[in-house]
């Protein structure tokens, strides 16, 4: 089995190490994470300015741009051979319902699923790396038993998945569940420059408004591994029908369009 590896809080996070740790013993994998942190880039790619590519210390390679820019670049040319799986992570914190849509971690994964490859976007559910090692663990868990029901390498998946910071006895047994739902993020940050301009910081996502038993918050809540099998089609199919009535309102070549 071929992994390729990457993250959005850069090459040397502690949580790429320890994935890449939990993993090195039962794959050929290859490291390909951005330089610098690039945590809410979603699946931006970088179309003007060159891509560098170097190698740390620590024997990853990394590049000047996005965790979408790592992993494109690796499929589409860096590699000579078509990983089986993409795996991103392991976040430092959850990428939770809302989060999905900015999560560069969910980036990485989802560039790979584009490309046709399966993937996986990990995390944990709170910051600052506590019990890493215990989420590496049940990370490989997961890999080896997708790839032993022979679900690695074939038809394509994306899968986010949340991990507990508890120990790894302690980490309940996955659960496949959907995405739950976030309140508007918290109100931004404005402080003044040294040279008297208004500066402006994001302010912190907001709390969980949709946490129901089933959701990926219910479950990490209760200690589960939160397991959700995401896709990239945005339609809104159930209202198609409602707006293909609006769009004959409003084309004004049916002559019936609104004043």
């Amino acid at each position: 089995m071929k992994i390729l590896i990457s993250n959005d809080d850069g090459y040397q996070a502690p949580g790429l190490q320890a994935l890449h740790d939990a993993l090195k013993d039962v794959a050929d994998v290859e490291v390909i994470a951005p330089e610098h942190n690039n945590s809410a880039k979603s699946n931006a790619l970088t179309l003007n300015a060159p891509l560098y590519v170097h190698q740390g210390i620590n024997g990853f390679r990394y590049v000047n741009g996005t965790p979408a820019d790592c992993v494109h670049i690796a499929l589409s040319g860096l590699l000579d051979y078509r990983p089986d799986l993409v795996v991103s992570g392991i976040n430092n914190g959850a990428n939770m319902g809302d989060d999905t849509i900015y999560s560069g971690t969910v980036g990485a994964a989802m560039e790979g699923y584009l490309f046709g490859i399966p993937a996986i976007a990990f995390s944990q559910v709170h910051k600052d790396w506590v019990e890493i090692g215990s989420a590496a663990r049940k990370a490989r868990e997961l890999v080896l038993s997708l790839a032993h029901h022979h679900m690695v390498g074939k038809t394509p998946w994306l899968l986010n998945v949340n991990i507990p910071n508890l120990p790894y006895e302690q980490i309940l047994a996955s659960k496949l569940c959907r995405l739950g739902k976030r309140h508007a993020a918290e109100p931004v940050i404005a402080q003044k420059s040294p040279r008297g301009e208004t500066m402006y910081w994001i302010g912190a996502a907001g709390a969980a408004l949709d946490d129901a038993h089933g959701t990926d918050f219910h479950a990490t809540r209760q200690g589960h591994m939160s397991i959700t099998p995401l896709k990239v089609d945005l339609t809104d199919h159930e209202s198609l029908t409602q707006w293909s009535q609006a769009a004959a309102l409003l084309d004004p070549s049916t002559g019936n369009a609104a004043a």
